[in-house]
């Protein structure tokens, strides 16, 4: 960690060897830059296009494909096969377009450099390309600049530097050079440096450079995004693992179908060709097609609800998600300064101080006069500019300003039609040492019940100071306290202003503090003496405060079992303020300054306490999610600076700030929230949540159905019945009900309790939460009806024996479709037609087995026979008797539920 700031400007500059008059050397400033390099963020060499598209085709699901649609052509189902091959080359486009957006997000930090800088060598003012520019160089700083590097400050003139992409602090940070810290302290509260990428907003400066190009903290964030391997999705994990399995037990079932076929004399090719076919029916082609399509058809929906999905896989993983990792500012709270509390002293007060609540925008009690005086002064001493946008009040200027200026304009005193009554004539400006600001006025009318005791007996004053600023430092100024419309001691009081300031601090309130003194006469120059026997009006607090709608998803985030944490830049106690409000609950709070005295394990075992982070950097946000990630967590990371970017790539799902959000943090996250706020991101796990749910229910339909036709041709074998199906017959089989019925499960709308239960244990298999239980014993029942069918039909010598079964089976599995649409409710309560889209697959697919059936061609084709009335009633009748023992699964489940 660099030191810099625990050290005197003169030291600094000896230990670079620089000179504040001369600057450094040309010669001196050409050497460091061949030993430095330039002053540039470094891009490590992406994987190439080739690469990447190569690694789309590793995964052992794709290689199970690829096996099947070769199997496929070797049985003349060149259809299939096509239909395979198109899928397999559909997800590896999409991937390669996914990883190949990803690598570009080292480009978005390019954004940061500086063409341009002024900078001191050679004993003058010299204009350089930044890049040039080296440790030891002295470079000037103005409003609006962009810091070209890091810098320990030689010289300030009311500098202020917002650092929101380091730092996520959105109020601008006061810079003073005489400063020193200790060597711990975190970057946010380092006032005496200032860091490449970090904005200039006011004042001026002058610095010498301490690190440039990689080595500065904007480097060392550009370092951890390379270093920082995405990892797969929990789904991208649990579809290896099935792949693999599927593999293998293809290649055994070949094995053995085509044996114990030798083995009863059967003929070699058609073992090996009916093998080949149950091998095929066993892997779900289908699954990355139902995937994409259901991730796809997600992401549209996400959209709508105001999240932009820049990687399909992160649809699942938020469904996964059992913590959110999210900033403060901007995303939990409005990023709107606003004035929520005044303290006036006043004799009626219990406390001394009475409190004005002004949360709402208005007061929700008949304001006193000081209370008008108190906004009109603090709109006065200001240099924020009022403004209206599309009806609502606004400011240019600094936050803390604009909310005093919004907040007396929204109780009828706005700041212009001030500035006409009490125009300003002076100003001593706010610096880091007085810690006040101070304006004086001319008195030239009155305002709409403008406190006329301002002016003072008969109205003989002509002029009148204002003075806003740090509590201790106003009080130190203060002679009197103004008290119900007359000044009293200031001694008698000033105990009851301590503990309100000290009462509204504690609420996590910024607090300004407030004074005016009247001026019979304007003095001929106006200096820090006038701020002497200053009047005490009262006491502003202000919050940036919670979106409507956060602690509502906050609440969500609790009953769907996920964890929240709030991770800010802020000070613990305005941290643990908003968190209160929140409603979040948190034994500890800890700061970036603890978490540099924690390894990554003492972290994380106690990272499940730990509700709220405060003063943290960088390096401390990609530290909290690699502890909640070695607890087991699936963690969604939220951030909208080029700070949070390193931590958005390591997290589950990165999810990154649309409105405020720079394009580093977009490039890196997995999701851009296109209006900034925190319930868009509830919103969105549960979209993933449903899409999951989608997922497992098609995994639950089609290894069920491809479970009961293995059984069947066992079975069949093993029972000394001819094969049961024919090798054309599984396919269509496998065509039809992995066809439209199965896709249609992608597109089930979402249950009743989908944010009401835990997230599934990201450890767990896909077939966890009784999925392996539900596929054996309908598998089992399923193979049972149908081949205890055909076998009856058999032994009764019924010639259409195999078509019974085969039919039997079809409409087996299209009820099966149906029962498993709901996860625990009925499918009557959910409705026959919730879903047509599977509704009307089902209608289509009974269609096309009644044409292969009845159909002469196709009765060729496929070995049918066709069947009588009784025959395809007796069909219809054992197949539904799947739906009707799955429901009566539901009802139990729902039983024990309850109990």
């Amino acid at each position: 960690m660099s030191t810099w700031h625990s050290l005197p400007a003169d030291e600094v500059l000896r230990k670079l060897a620089s000179d504040r008059v001369h600057g450094l050397g040309t010669s001196e400033a050409q050497r460091r830059w061949q030993e430095c390099g330039p002053n540039l963020l470094q891009e490590k060499p992406p994987k190439g296009p080739g690469r990447i598209l190569w690694e789309q085709f590793t995964g052992a699901m794709v290689i199970v494909l690829l096996v099947a649609a070769v199997a496929s052509i070797f049985l003349g189902e060149y259809r299939d096969a096509l239909a395979i091959l198109v899928i397999v080359a559909l997800n590896a486009f999409l991937g390669f377009i996914q990883e190949y957006r990803a690598e570009k997000a080292m480009a978005a930090l390019k954004k940061f450099a500086v063409p341009r800088e002024r900078v001191l060598r050679d004993g003058r003012v010299q204009e350089i390309a930044a890049q040039e520019l080296v440790p030891g160089d002295i470079f000037f700083l103005e409003a609006g600049d962009v810091v070209p590097a890091d810098g320990r400050l030689l010289d300030t003139a009311n500098l202020r530097v917002l650092e929101a992409i380091l730092t996520g602090e959105s109020v601008p940070v006061e810079k003073d050079s005489a400063l020193t810290f200790p060597a711990g302290t975190p970057l946010g509260d380092r006032r005496n440096m200032v860091y490449k990428g970090t904005t200039v907003v006011f004042g001026r400066g002058v610095a010498v450079a301490v690190a440039t190009g990689m080595r500065t903290e904007l480097g060392r964030i550009a370092a951890m995004i390379q270093t920082v391997k995405a990892e797969p999705t929990p789904l991208q994990r649990r579809m290896a693992a099935l792949g693999r399995t599927l593999g293998l037990v293809a290649l055994v079932i070949v094995m053995t179908v085509t044996l114990l076929g030798i083995l009863r004399g059967e003929d070699l090719e058609t073992m090996f060709l009916t093998g080949v076919s149950l091998a095929v029916a066993a892997v779900p082609e289908g699954l990355p097609a139902v995937v994409t399509i259901a991730l796809a058809l997600g992401a549209q929906r996400m959209l709508r609800r105001r999240a932009l999905i820049r990687k399909l896989p992160a649809v699942e993983t938020l469904g996964s998600v059992t913590v959110i990792c999210t900033d403060k500012t901007g995303t939990l709270t409005q990023n709107r300064v606003t004035v929520t509390t005044l303290a006036l002293p006043a004799r009626d007060a219990a406390e001394g101080l009475k409190f004005l609540d002004l949360s709402g925008g208005k007061a929700t009690v008949p304001l006193p006069t000081a209370a008008y005086l108190l906004l009109s002064a603090g709109a006065l001493c200001n240099d924020a500019v009022l403004t209206e946008e599309g009806g609502q009040l606004s400011y240019v200027g600094d936050p803390t300003e604009g909310a005093l200026v919004v907040a007396a304009a929204r109780l009828g005193y706005p700041k212009p039609e001030l500035e006409k009554v009490l125009p300003r004539v002076a100003e001593i400006p706010f610096s880091s040492e007085r810690k006040r600001m101070t304006t004086v006025h001319r008195v030239s009318g009155s305002y709409r019940n403008f406190p006329a005791e301002l002016l003072g007996e008969e109205g003989r004053l002509s002029y009148v100071l204002f003075t806003k600023g740090a509590f201790d430092s106003l009080l130190q100024a203060c002679s009197g306290v103004w008290v119900d419309g007359r000044v009293e001691p200031l001694d008698r009081w000033r105990e009851r202003l301590e503990q309100g300031n000290e009462q509204l601090s504690q609420a996590g309130l910024r607090v300004l503090a407030v004074t005016f003194r009247s001026l019979a006469a304007l003095p001929e120059t106006v200096t820090e003496e006038v701020e002497r026997g200053l009047i005490f009006l009262g006491l502003v607090g202000m919050l940036d405060p919670l979106r409507p709608e956060a602690k509502e998803a906050a609440e969500t985030c609790r009953r769907a079992g996920i964890g929240l944490i709030m991770i800010t830049g802020d000070h613990p106690v305005t941290a643990l303020a908003i968190a209160r409000e929140l409603g979040l609950e948190t034994r500890r709070v800890l700061t970036g300054y603890e978490l540099d005295r924690l390894s990554l394990e003492e972290l994380a075992t106690v990272a499940d306490e730990v509700a709220v982070y405060a003063r943290v950097s960088p390096e401390h946000k990609l530290k909290i999610v690699e502890a909640l990630k070695r607890k087991g967590h699936i963690v969604a990371m939220t951030g909208d600076g080029v700070n949070d970017a390193p931590a958005l790539k390591k997290a589950d799902i990165g999810v990154a700030m649309g409105i405020t959000g720079t394009d580093v943090a977009k490039e890196a996250a997995d999701m851009v929230l296109l209006d900034d706020n925190f319930a868009t991101i509830v919103a969105a796990v549960e979209e993933g949540r449903v899409i999951y749910d989608n997922i497992r229910k098609f995994l639950k339909y089609l290894m069920t159905t491809n479970l009961s036709e293995i059984l069947i041709i066992f079975a069949g074998i093993l029972s000394g019945m001819p094969v049961p199906l024919a090798p054309l017959q599984i396919l269509w089989v496998n065509l039809v009900t992995d066809g439209l019925p199965a896709l249609a499960l992608s597109v089930e709308p979402a249950e009743r309790d989908v944010m009401r239960r835990p997230p599934l244990d990201p450890r767990a298999s896909i077939f966890a939460g009784g999925l392996t239980i539900h596929i054996i014993w309908v598998g089992i029942l399923m193979a049972a009806i149908c081949l205890g069918t055909g076998y009856w039909f058999l032994r009764a010598g019924h010639p259409s024996w195999q078509t019974v079964l085969f039919t039997t089976l079809v409409l087996a599995q299209l009820a099966h479709v149906l029962a498993i649409r709901t996860g625990r409710a009925s499918l009557f309560r959910a409705g026959l037609l919730s879903n047509p889209a599977a509704f009307g697959a089902v209608l289509l697919t009974i269609a096309l087995q009644l044409a292969v059936v009845y159909f002469p061609v196709l009765q060729v084709v496929f070995r049918t026979t066709s069947l009588a009335p009784a025959e395809l009633l007796l069909c219809f009748v054992l197949g539904s008797l799947i739906f009707w023992a799955v429901e009566v699964e539901k009802w139990l489940i729902r039983r024990r539920s309850r109990e």
